[in-house]
């Protein structure tokens, strides 16, 4: 592809609202809440519903502070190029690599548990076999159009959505009128008889955090799709809006339900709440059913990491940061290369997670957590930049505003560096306070042994971002 073409590359509009609406909806739940979520409550008990709530109303916060910007401006880099705006190229740098790095690691987790799932039916068949089968389709419906992408989010997160719904509504049936338990009422008692409603105190809480605030990774992607969307300002404000009440009731009130017909202490030790709860009321293959929606919550992560990571690495290329070829589009309007290079990544990664012990793999993970904090700080420190850049009467004509900024937005940020501080207090997962940081230093490194410090990083208004 010739330089004309590099420069004059342009993403496809080819996402609609419906599919933002889903998709900010699937990013927000993921494997975690139907599997993971035991040990969290096993920390904290029921009072672990607080944690949810509460950072969810920060990640609410954040996810206003993205939409103030990319409704302004509507880029497909989002966070890494509003960073490199108002914090400098080198925190754009970072943000970006940073970004690609934390998914291509997550992906690795996802596309591997694709292989565990598939065991459920095929025991005899090899992991690698469907991980590798994972990997090809996935990025075959990322180089088809963007319109493929957010059709097969679209259905995933459907899935999702509608197996939350199912259990809550089950639920609710079995505590109030005694569905599937013999017409007697299960009732809420459970929530306080075993310890109380706080059975650890508030360090139980504290301790749950890191994992709760980890859950939510993945909800700031709806602004990585701003250049892709057909109608930034309705389809963005829209899907941001409803984050804050989306984790209310999927989160919250599944776990509302779960901890009230189940003690929370036996809660993980007899297989998924969301199995027994399906069971309890006499669907036999409750185990099959659910096995089948953790299986599309791994595709999904692995379907949206593949699309951000290689929107990413075409932010970075057009900004000569990462290889030229990367910043080209398709004639479908898809940056290829990007998304043949983070597959490529991803292809290692499945063959590494085979080679390198597990506790090595935990490691390299820890990365993606800190660096999921490292993102959600740069999003409140731009968006607090780009607010002291515009003039009285610029900030009265914005389309979309943070709620009570400032406050809002330094609040957040002190909630991120106190979950920072749990980290390094917490023995489990101190190591992400030390690798994630080095990760950071590294990046640094790269900055200016490659000489970017010394080129103009900042550019003019591009044709992406006007249109």
């Amino acid at each position: 592809m010739n330089g004309q073409q590099q420069q004059g590359a342009e993403l496809q509009r080819g996402l609609e609202e419906r599919h933002i609406a889903l998709m900010s909806l699937g990013a927000a739940i993921g494997v975690g809440l139907f599997l993971g979520s035991a040990t969290a409550i096993k920390m904290a008990g029921p009072g672990i519903l607080l944690g949810y709530a509460f950072s969810g109303m920060i990640m609410f916060f954040i996810m206003r502070a993205l939409g103030e910007m990319a409704i302004e401006k509507p880029v497909a880099g989002s966070f890494s190029t509003y960073a490199r705006d108002y914090l400098g190229p080198l925190a754009g740098f970072i943000t970006g690599w940073n970004y690609w790095f934390l998914w291509i690691v997550t992906c690795m987790a996802e596309i591997t548990a694709v292989g565990i799932y598939m065991e459920y039916w095929f025991p005899d068949t090899p992991r690698w076999v469907w991980a590798l089968a994972a990997l090809i389709i996935m990025s075959t419906v990322n180089l088809i159009a963007v319109k493929a992408y957010g059709e097969l989010e679209f259905w995933f997160a459907l899935i999702k959505v509608i197996t939350i719904i199912a259990m809550i509504v089950v639920g609710a049936g079995m505590i109030m009128f005694g569905i599937g338990n013999g017409g007697i009422a299960t009732g809420i008692s459970n929530l306080w008889n075993h310890g109380g409603f706080l059975p650890n105190g508030v360090k139980g809480i504290l301790s749950s955090l890191q994992m709760v605030m980890f859950a939510y990774l993945g909800i700031e992607m709806i602004g990585i799709t701003a250049g892709e969307v057909k109608n930034p300002q309705k389809s963005l404000s829209r899907a941001i809006d409803t984050v804050f009440w989306r984790i209310l009731l999927f989160y919250v009130g599944a776990l509302f339900v779960i901890m009230s017909i189940y003690p929370w202490a036996e809660i993980g030790t007899k297989g998924s709440p969301f199995v027994l709860t399906f069971e309890q009321i006499g669907i036999k293959r409750a185990a099959g059913i659910i096995n089948f929606v953790v299986l599309t919550a791994a595709l999904s992560s692995c379907n949206s990491g593949i699309f951000s990571t290689a929107r990413m690495l075409f932010n970075l290329a057009e900004h000569g940061e990462a290889p030229k070829r990367f910043g080209t589009v398709t004639k479908n309007g898809i940056p290829g290369f990007a998304v043949f290079a983070s597959a490529a990544a991803l292809l290692v990664g499945v063959l590494l997670n085979y080679i390198v012990p597990a506790k090595v793999f935990t490691w390299v993970t820890s990365i993606a957590t800190f660096g999921a904090i490292w993102t959600w700080g740069v999003i409140l420190l731009s968006q607090i930049r780009y607010r002291k850049s515009l003039t009285v009467e610029s900030v009265k004509n914005l389309k979309y505003k943070m709620p009570l900024f400032p406050f809002t937005s330094y609040l957040s940020l002190a909630f991120l560096g106190f979950v920072v501080c749990l980290m390094g207090y917490n023995q489990d997962t101190r190591i992400a306070v030390v690798v994630g940081p080095l990760w950071l230093l590294l990046l640094v490194a790269i900055y200016y042994r490659k000489g970017f410090h010394k080129r103009e990083q900042r550019k003019p208004t591009t044709k992406q971002e006007a249109s």
